[in-house]
């Protein structure tokens, strides 16, 4: 009996404890909830914007309830800091959107996986094949040639009158870029062929199913219908792109295997051929590379041109004029020039300050109950950093609204992941490892764009009312895309 009294004591005790410690436990504040609902009627069609206004209510760590999930949005740079720099361990995991277990994405790509062997291995793969000094260095020439097609094809254009769809080519453009890298050849063979568009669209539609609120994460009692349809046509698209690469795959195995390490696919083979991979890692970690290597440039490039023909006689004559000086009016930009073209560069920066490829980066989650910054996040809770609301922030930025690249000149804030100002891919040990690409890319891009033709935009469209709408999905791409017509050419152009 006296047994029975101690266990009753003890068990008293015990709840007493959690009940107090769960009543001393203070938690980010937010909207109330409704019931069942909880606060998803709050995030609408742009969850980035809708997020950015009840932060200035609800303060730089805010807690909502989307159904049974509890998300914690980061809306500071400080509070950024804390997350992706400080107490990164606790916050590195990823929150896990049921859309991609589509064909068990989850399990082999290096942007879901758990922080782990497993994830360190790919991307050390990835890294070593793809991204490291010396490798970007040996492909320069394939980034030049890639460039020069662009500027062949709107040259074409020059000649007919026709418009340029900016995005779409400088898509087209970091495409054939990536497949040369990987597989030696063009995915795509022309950027009149009708499949440039088809592709862009499985990425994208990719992008958006990823990034749209999904009632089986907020109801995980739901997952067996899939109402939406969401998991569904992710994996559609999915199996859609790894049938187009186990092609490339396939031929070069009919050639008997790795041909002397070309490649990055021939890398891949031999670690196949040692079991070090196989073949699912394959697939799964190209649609991460086609997918994010070719969105986020190609949406970079054309924001960029989109801010800075609105801008006639400020940012872009000061680009030209730049252009000019340094490398001579009509001729592609090489990667040798962008260290020498500073307002180029800080084109590209206002450009990721306002328009984020990601603009809520990529979500994470918690494992364990965190404290931070004096609140109590919940075990589970899954963590958004609103990266498009610090590149606003007021108290960061002078005019937050308005583009002017004249900011970041003589400014030593960068987009390394050091800044937390500026954190368009991410930090710590989350950050994209496709940065360093990236950086390369976009600049030579949108220098050539500039530097060899003028533009006009299609219509006839005041410069003050071209359309800056965005559309949200795990990235941020413009709802109206940006036609323009090269309107004049330089007859040393194509001395090369």
């Amino acid at each position: 009996m006296i047994g029975v009294w101690c266990m009753l004591l003890a068990y008293t005790l015990v709840s007493i404890g959690r009940i107090r410690a769960k009543a001393t436990r203070k938690l980010p504040p937010g909207p109330f909830p409704l019931p069942i609902i909880g606060n998803i009627h709050k995030l609408g069609k742009h969850p980035h914007k809708s997020l950015a206004n009840l932060a200035q209510v609800y303060g730089p760590i805010m807690r909502l309830k989307l159904g049974h999930m509890t998300t914690v949005v980061i809306s500071s740079s400080t509070t950024a800091r804390q997350v992706l720099r400080k107490q990164d361990i606790a916050f590195s995991n990823r929150a896990l959107p049921n859309a991609v277990r589509a064909l068990d994405h989850n399990k082999y790509s290096a942007v879901w996986l758990p922080v782990g062997s497993q994830w360190r291995g790919l991307r050390k793969i990835m890294s070593m094949n793809l991204f490291t000094a010396n490798k970007l260095d040996a492909n320069q020439h394939l980034r030049s040639q890639k460039v020069h097609d662009l500027i062949r094809y709107c040259e074409k254009c020059s000649q007919s009158g026709e418009a340029v769809d900016i995005g779409g080519a400088a898509f087209l453009t970091s495409l054939n870029l990536m497949s040369n890298t990987i597989f030696s050849k063009d995915m795509i063979d022309s950027y009149e062929n009708s499949e440039a568009k088809v592709f862009r669209d499985l990425v994208w539609n990719i992008m958006v199913e990823i990034g749209k609120p999904n009632l089986v994460d907020y109801f995980p009692l739901l997952q067996w219908m899939d109402p939406q349809g969401i998991k569904r046509r992710l994996a559609y698209n999915f199996d859609t792109l790894i049938k187009l690469f186990d092609v490339m795959v396939d031929e070069r195995l009919e050639l008997n295997g790795p041909q002397n390490s070309r490649d990055v696919l021939d890398e891949l083979l031999k670690l196949v051929n040692t079991d070090e991979i196989d073949k699912s890692h394959i697939q799964h970690m190209f649609l991460d590379l086609f997918g994010a290597g070719t969105d986020t440039s190609s949406s970079t490039v054309e924001w960029a041109m989109s801010e800075i023909l609105r801008k006639p006689a400020t940012v872009l004559v000061k680009a030209k004029a730049e252009l000019d000086q340094v490398i001579g009016n009509g001729k592609i930009v090489e990667e040798a020039d962008i260290s020498k073209l500073d307002y180029l560069r800080c084109i590209v920066k206002e450009t990721l300050r306002l328009h984020p490829p990601a603009p809520l980066l990529v979500p994470r989650q918690v494992q364990e109950e965190v404290e931070l910054c004096g609140y109590t996040v919940p075990k589970n809770s899954q963590v958004l950093v609103n990266a498009w609301a610090i590149g606003r922030d007021p108290m960061l930025w002078e005019n937050p609204l308005s583009f002017q690249p004249e900011r970041f000149v003589d400014s030593e804030i960068d987009i390394n992941g050091h800044g937390y100002e500026l954190i368009p891919f991410g930090a710590g040990r989350r950050i994209c490892p496709g940065m360093p690409l990236a950086m390369r890319m976009v600049p030579i891009m949108l220098g050539s764009l500039l530097n060899c033709f003028d533009w006009k935009l299609q219509g006839g469209i005041a410069p003050e009312d071209l359309n800056m709408e965005d559309k949200f999905g795990l990235t941020l791409a413009k709802l109206h895309p940006l036609r323009v017509v090269p309107t004049s050419r330089p007859t040393h152009l194509f001395a090369f």
